[in-house]
């Protein structure tokens, strides 16, 4: 058996050390001073290359901080993260508080499309949870007859859940991708959802990432497609302001296919997937469509070219509006003259990030801009350019849903749905203007 030495070190051992410190010594001092800098240089860059990926390998899963893709810091968690703690919770009513519309949702329909809103109030009456979006999409479940596509990156609906297994045994191929951060969630809701779907052997693609899988759509028979900023929950239902759209045309529905595959079968997200689509550009009724997927197509460009062609007026409502490029956009349109107005969700608005400060700030007469009234979550992605062209999807204006997540978006030149996104505008922006509490 070996003896346990006193102190940690031996003389031996301290001889040899001393013996390489004289080596290393004589070593540096043969070197030239320049040579001396340039080692000291490089071993200062890969310290500092050491600590980035530390950092990187660190960061949470958020919505303005995404793994591995340099963007802007987080003022908080992530927007869709957000949402769903703000939206499940349970928010304690001021007191003396009546029943109060926050917005009663609109419609809109034509030859091919059919829109909805959402009509949140406060204080929440569980009581008037019926008949809203999911209502819509059901309906639209209860029609496929061949294939039933569904990327959600939040799911809590049970009627939602039964019209999908309803269709699995009626013979339909359903297929689902979601967020990973949802498939795991432990509330209850949400658990119960997806056993429902496992149950029914519902095939379930989560993407397994840091950055998040924030499409909502679905694409029925390769025909239909749901889209638009709500997600498939109970209180993205009947407490945010968000909208929904149906689409009949079997162009655009082959756009979602091509996408939800490379989700699916190819297991690519963000800006790992091929890029592009067969139909970025379609006319459908007689109207000009584009249709465009991040992370994979630059979409924040596309929206600033939109902007960019305004002459008139500007309007827009915005869950998070981080982008400096669609920020800029806008606001140089309002030093020219045009007209805008926006409505900027409430929580983290008042960050350094936000473009409300930005805006707010120039003081300019044509440009309005507030914080939103609705005690929960105000949660449209949506501009409306010269109450002609329409932006709106799942994407909100920041860096990250841009270069790191998989979102959707649709550019839809038609004055008739333009009218009706201006009179969610209008509803919504009444209700920041005399909102029924003050909100955190």
């Amino acid at each position: 058996m070996s003896r346990r030495r006193k102190s940690g070190i031996s003389k031996q051992d301290r001889e040899m050390m001393e013996a390489g410190a004289k080596m290393a010594a004589g070593f540096w001092a043969r070197l030239s001073w320049t040579f001396r800098l340039v080692l000291v240089g490089v071993i200062f860059a890969l310290v500092l290359i050491a600590g980035a990926f530390y950092l990187i390998s660190t960061q949470p899963k958020t919505e303005n901080t995404p793994t591995a893709v340099a963007v802007q810091p987080s003022p908080s968690t992530s927007d869709e993260e957000q949402a769903g703690v703000i939206g499940r919770e349970e928010i304690t009513p001021v007191p003396g508080a009546t029943d109060t519309s926050l917005g009663s949702g609109g419609s809109a329909t034509s030859d091919w499309y059919e829109l909805h809103f959402t009509s949140p109030e406060y204080p929440t009456n569980k009581d008037h949870y019926k008949g809203g979006l999911d209502t819509y999409l059901v309906n639209l479940m209860n029609k496929a007859t061949k294939t039933l596509d569904v990327a959600d990156y939040d799911f809590d609906l049970s009627n939602v859940a039964d019209a999908m297994v309803a269709a699995k045994n009626r013979g339909v191929v359903v297929r689902m991708v979601t967020d990973t951060d949802t498939y795991t969630n432990k509330d209850a809701s949400v658990q119960a959802a997806f056993k429902k779907l496992l149950d029914a052997k519902i095939p379930i693609v989560q993407d397994n990432r840091g950055p998040i899988m924030h499409n909502k759509f679905t694409v029925v028979d390769k025909t239909y497609v749901e889209t638009g900023s709500w997600n498939y929950t109970l209180y993205d239902t009947y407490r945010l302001n968000n909208n929904m759209i149906i689409i009949h045309d079997p162009k655009l529905a082959e756009n979602y296919t091509v996408e939800f595959e490379k989700m699916f079968v190819k297991k690519t997200f963000g800006p790992n997937k091929a890029k592009g689509v067969p139909n970025p550009v379609l006319t459908i009724g007689g109207v000009k469509v584009q249709n465009y997927f991040a992370a994979e197509d630059g979409v924040s460009a596309h929206i600033v070219d939109e902007l960019n062609k305004a002459t008139k007026s500007i309007y827009f409502l915005a869950f998070s509006f981080t982008a400096e490029n669609i920020g800029d956009a806008v606001i140089n349109k309002a030093k020219a003259g045009v007209t805008v107005g926006g409505v900027f969700e409430t929580t983290g608005s008042n960050t350094q990030y936000s473009e409300y400060g930005k805006m707010s700030a120039l003081k300019l007469p044509n440009l309005q801009v507030h914080t939103d009234g609705n005690p929960y979550v105000m949660h449209h992605k949506v501009f409306i350019i010269d109450e002609k062209t329409v932006i709106f999807g799942s994407f909100n204006f920041s860096d990250n849903a841009d270069t790191a997540n998989d979102e959707n978006l649709l550019i839809v030149e038609d004055p008739n749905m333009a009218k009706a996104f201006k009179a969610e505008y209008d509803r919504v922006l009444a209700v920041a203007l005399n909102p029924p509490t003050k909100k955190k």
